[in-house]
Protein backbone atom coordinates (compact mmCIF):
# COMPACT_ATOMS: atom_id res chain seq x y z
CA UNK A 1 0.00 0.00 0.00
CA UNK A 2 3.09 2.30 0.94
CA UNK A 3 4.47 1.45 -1.99
CA UNK A 4 1.35 2.28 -4.10
CA UNK A 5 1.49 5.69 -2.43
CA UNK A 6 5.35 6.96 -3.58
CA UNK A 7 4.23 5.74 -6.83
CA UNK A 8 1.35 8.42 -6.89
CA UNK A 9 3.06 11.17 -5.34
CA UNK A 10 5.98 10.59 -7.75
CA UNK A 11 3.70 10.54 -10.69
CA UNK A 12 1.94 13.62 -9.51
CA UNK A 13 5.23 15.50 -9.24
CA UNK A 14 6.38 14.39 -12.50
CA UNK A 15 2.62 15.57 -14.10
CA UNK A 16 3.03 18.90 -12.06
CA UNK A 17 6.59 19.93 -13.80
CA UNK A 18 5.91 18.68 -16.68
CA UNK A 19 2.40 20.99 -16.58
CA UNK A 20 4.31 24.15 -15.39
CA UNK A 21 7.23 23.40 -18.31
CA UNK A 22 4.79 23.28 -21.13
CA UNK A 23 2.90 26.38 -19.74
CA UNK A 24 6.46 28.05 -19.70
CA UNK A 25 7.27 27.61 -23.15
CA UNK A 26 4.02 29.60 -23.96
CA UNK A 27 6.08 32.79 -22.78
CA UNK A 28 7.80 35.00 -25.33
CA UNK A 29 10.41 37.28 -23.94
CA UNK A 30 9.53 39.49 -27.23
CA UNK A 31 8.02 42.85 -26.21
CA UNK A 32 8.19 44.74 -29.24
CA UNK A 33 3.83 44.64 -30.03
CA UNK A 34 3.90 46.43 -26.69
CA UNK A 35 6.62 48.63 -27.52
CA UNK A 36 4.79 49.75 -31.47
CA UNK A 37 1.36 50.20 -29.62
CA UNK A 38 2.56 52.18 -26.89
CA UNK A 39 4.74 54.20 -29.58
CA UNK A 40 1.19 54.58 -31.23
CA UNK A 41 -0.97 55.74 -28.64
CA UNK A 42 2.06 58.78 -27.62
CA UNK A 43 2.07 59.94 -30.98
CA UNK A 44 -1.22 61.08 -31.26
CA UNK A 45 -2.51 64.57 -29.87
CA UNK A 46 -4.63 64.35 -26.76
CA UNK A 47 -8.41 65.67 -27.09
CA UNK A 48 -8.49 69.26 -25.76
CA UNK A 49 -9.95 69.10 -22.04
CA UNK A 50 -13.19 71.59 -21.97
CA UNK A 51 -12.61 74.04 -19.52
CA UNK A 52 -14.21 74.14 -15.65
CA UNK A 53 -17.81 75.96 -15.83
CA UNK A 54 -18.07 79.36 -14.14
CA UNK A 55 -19.56 79.22 -10.96
CA UNK A 56 -22.19 81.76 -10.65
CA UNK A 57 -22.64 83.99 -7.33
CA UNK A 58 -25.04 83.02 -4.64
CA UNK A 59 -28.15 85.31 -4.55
CA UNK A 60 -29.43 85.49 -1.14
CA UNK A 61 -32.89 85.82 -0.44
CA UNK A 62 -34.70 86.86 2.62
CA UNK A 63 -38.21 85.62 3.25
CA UNK A 64 -39.98 88.70 4.61
CA UNK A 65 -41.94 88.37 8.29
CA UNK A 66 -39.71 85.23 8.75
CA UNK A 67 -37.96 85.99 12.00
CA UNK A 68 -37.82 82.29 13.51
CA UNK A 69 -34.28 80.87 14.49
CA UNK A 70 -34.55 77.01 12.53
CA UNK A 71 -32.41 76.06 14.97
CA UNK A 72 -34.32 76.83 18.24
CA UNK A 73 -35.69 73.52 20.01
CA UNK A 74 -38.13 74.70 21.80
CA UNK A 75 -40.51 74.79 18.27
CA UNK A 76 -39.71 70.97 18.93
CA UNK A 77 -41.54 71.20 22.04
CA UNK A 78 -45.01 68.83 22.32
CA UNK A 79 -47.83 70.93 23.03
CA UNK A 80 -49.09 70.47 26.20
CA UNK A 81 -52.09 73.21 26.14
CA UNK A 82 -55.43 71.79 27.08
CA UNK A 83 -56.49 69.26 24.34
CA UNK A 84 -60.37 68.88 23.56
CA UNK A 85 -61.32 65.16 24.65
CA UNK A 86 -64.01 63.91 21.74
CA UNK A 87 -66.19 61.00 24.04
CA UNK A 88 -68.73 59.51 21.84
CA UNK A 89 -69.79 56.83 24.62
CA UNK A 90 -67.50 54.31 23.02
CA UNK A 91 -65.66 51.74 25.73
CA UNK A 92 -63.67 49.16 25.36
CA UNK A 93 -63.94 46.25 28.19
CA UNK A 94 -60.81 45.97 30.16
CA UNK A 95 -62.24 43.27 32.38
CA UNK A 96 -62.73 40.40 29.62
CA UNK A 97 -59.76 37.95 28.92
CA UNK A 98 -58.02 38.53 25.73
CA UNK A 99 -58.86 35.33 23.54
CA UNK A 100 -56.07 33.97 21.54
CA UNK A 101 -56.44 35.51 18.25
CA UNK A 102 -56.40 38.44 19.59
CA UNK A 103 -52.68 38.45 19.54
CA UNK A 104 -52.13 38.35 15.70
CA UNK A 105 -52.69 41.83 13.58
CA UNK A 106 -55.98 41.59 11.41
CA UNK A 107 -53.66 41.29 7.88
CA UNK A 108 -51.68 38.24 9.12
CA UNK A 109 -55.21 36.22 9.55
CA UNK A 110 -56.75 34.37 6.20
CA UNK A 111 -60.31 32.77 6.24
CA UNK A 112 -59.89 29.16 4.84
CA UNK A 113 -63.23 27.68 5.07
CA UNK A 114 -66.35 27.12 7.35
CA UNK A 115 -67.67 24.67 9.30
CA UNK A 116 -71.66 24.10 10.87
CA UNK A 117 -71.42 22.09 13.75
CA UNK A 118 -74.57 22.45 16.01
CA UNK A 119 -76.48 24.90 13.21
CA UNK A 120 -73.64 27.43 14.09
CA UNK A 121 -71.49 28.51 10.44
CA UNK A 122 -67.69 28.78 11.95
CA UNK A 123 -65.02 30.40 10.44
CA UNK A 124 -61.73 28.71 9.85
CA UNK A 125 -58.96 31.12 10.50
CA UNK A 126 -55.19 30.35 9.40
CA UNK A 127 -52.48 31.81 11.82
CA UNK A 128 -48.73 32.73 10.42
CA UNK A 129 -47.37 29.44 11.39
CA UNK A 130 -49.80 27.26 9.65
CA UNK A 131 -52.36 26.47 12.06
CA UNK A 132 -55.98 26.45 11.83
CA UNK A 133 -58.16 28.25 14.28
CA UNK A 134 -62.21 28.25 14.51
CA UNK A 135 -64.41 31.30 15.37
CA UNK A 136 -68.14 31.77 15.86
CA UNK A 137 -70.02 35.31 15.88
CA UNK A 138 -69.30 36.98 19.15
CA UNK A 139 -65.40 35.83 19.35
CA UNK A 140 -62.71 38.01 19.27
CA UNK A 141 -60.04 38.88 16.90
CA UNK A 142 -57.37 41.05 15.83
CA UNK A 143 -55.00 43.55 17.57
CA UNK A 144 -57.86 46.42 17.55
CA UNK A 145 -60.49 44.80 19.93
CA UNK A 146 -62.28 43.09 16.80
CA UNK A 147 -65.74 41.29 17.06
CA UNK A 148 -67.03 38.97 14.72
CA UNK A 149 -69.88 40.30 14.00
CA UNK A 150 -70.83 37.83 11.26
CA UNK A 151 -70.03 34.88 9.41
CA UNK A 152 -71.11 33.80 5.79
CA UNK A 153 -69.41 31.48 3.26
CA UNK A 154 -67.16 33.74 1.98
CA UNK A 155 -66.65 36.33 4.60
CA UNK A 156 -66.05 37.63 8.13
CA UNK A 157 -67.74 40.80 9.20
CA UNK A 158 -65.18 42.34 12.07
CA UNK A 159 -66.38 45.40 14.31
CA UNK A 160 -63.13 47.00 15.40
CA UNK A 161 -62.38 50.02 18.40
CA UNK A 162 -60.13 51.61 17.19
CA UNK A 163 -58.17 55.34 18.85
CA UNK A 164 -60.23 58.47 17.62
CA UNK A 165 -56.88 60.59 17.84
CA UNK A 166 -58.86 62.90 20.58
CA UNK A 167 -58.83 60.46 23.33
CA UNK A 168 -62.13 58.61 22.61
CA UNK A 169 -62.45 55.56 20.51
CA UNK A 170 -64.55 54.90 17.55
CA UNK A 171 -66.17 51.74 15.87
CA UNK A 172 -65.15 50.79 12.24
CA UNK A 173 -66.10 47.47 10.02
CA UNK A 174 -64.11 45.58 8.22
CA UNK A 175 -63.86 41.81 6.79
CA UNK A 176 -61.68 39.27 5.83
CA UNK A 177 -62.84 37.45 2.63
CA UNK A 178 -61.93 33.32 1.95
CA UNK A 179 -58.97 32.70 0.68
CA UNK A 180 -59.08 31.38 -2.58
CA UNK A 181 -54.89 29.41 -2.78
Amino acid sequence: MINNNNKMVKLSAQLCILTSFLLLTGCNNSISDLDEYFAEHRSKTPDPIEPIPEVKPYLRYVYPEHEKDPFDQTMLALDTGPRDIIDNGIAIDTTRVPEFLEGFPLDSLKMVGTVTKDNTLWALIKIPDGAVQSVKPGNYIGQNYGKIITISDAKLSIKETVSNGLGGYKERETSIVLNQE
